[in-house]
């Protein structure tokens, strides 16, 4: 029996993927890198890697291959080719490994929302989304955040949101609300608004005005997109990008860059710490 490196670090992969799927997941980092409604899936990777480890494991000993030692030049190039391209390989799938292990998960901030543009327009596809969803037929179900709710109680979640004097942007219906309202900002003009979101801060605000943001986590952090209200408060000026804020204000209606939208006018406010899931989730449709 014969000691086989190769197989050996073979299985040494599979089984740190498992036990690193399985670290996030209880150590509660997951919601970091993907929409929690996909953690089921992460849960059966974490599964699937180790039953693999298992299998890879009874290959690490085995009987000594034999090798014709007389072969030509080409031969010789040949297994170099092979070489280089399982060191590209294998440098591929122990990237991931060693970032995830030795830097920890960091939360989307202001700096990201910067690099992926704008967070007060581009929100079409959302608006479109919910849109959908409205007119779903009795044989469809909505899942909004984390819950599944049938068709009668999304159109309840409307009709609380119109029938509101106190609009309150909770995470599980944030999205919802979030797009309905920029939508139609003149609908929900003169209305009371309650939010948490952090402040982001873009070339061409005045020392007044933030945008008040979430991140929208579709499937996972890679997909994230920024979304949020220009916000205006007394003090502006003198808050940092990412803090934290929960706030009380009226909506407006406002014209920035050339498009309509809802501005926020805060009455009152107080800085949070960073909620321990920080992002928010958009609506999906579900056929049954």
């Amino acid at each position: 029996m014969v000691f086989h490196a190769q197989q050996a670090f073979r299985a040494v992969v599979l089984i740190a993927f498992s036990l690193f799927l399985a670290h996030i997941h209880f150590n509660g980092d997951i919601a970091k890198y993907i929409n929690p409604k996909y953690g089921i899936l992460s849960q059966s990777a974490a599964v699937l890697f180790f039953c693999l480890f298992f299998i890879q494991f009874f290959r690490i000993w085995g009987r000594e291959h034999k090798h014709n030692e007389h072969f030509h030049h080409g031969c010789q190039h040949e297994r170099h080719d092979s070489a280089l391209k399982k060191v590209v390989s294998y440098s591929i799938l122990l990237f991931p490994l060693i970032t995830g292990f030795v830097l920890p998960p960091k939360t989307l901030d202001a700096s990201i929302a910067a690099q992926k543009g704008t967070v007060l327009t581009g929100n079409a596809a959302a608006s479109q989304e919910v849109m959908i969803g409205a007119s779903l037929s009795d044989h469809e179900q909505v899942a909004v955040d984390r819950k599944e709710i049938g068709k009668d109680e999304y159109d309840k979640t409307l009709k609380d949101l119109n029938n509101a004097e106190i609009i309150y942007l909770k995470d599980e219906v944030f999205e919802t609300y979030y797009s309905q309202i920029n939508a139609n900002p003149e609908k929900y003009r003169g209305r009371t608004v309650k939010m948490t979101g952090f402040v982001y801060k873009e070339d061409g605000f005045q020392s007044n005005q933030l945008a008040l943001t979430r991140f929208l986590v579709t499937h996972c952090i890679a997909d994230a997109s920024s979304i949020g209200f220009l916000t205006e408060l007394d003090g502006a000026a003198k808050l940092d990008q990412d803090t934290w804020l929960e706030v009380e204000g009226k909506l407006e209606v406002t014209n920035y860059e050339g498009s309509i939208m809802p501005l926020l006018k805060v009455t009152s406010w107080n800085t949070i710490t960073e909620p321990e899931d920080p992002y928010v989730y958009p609506v999906y449709i579900k056929i049954m």
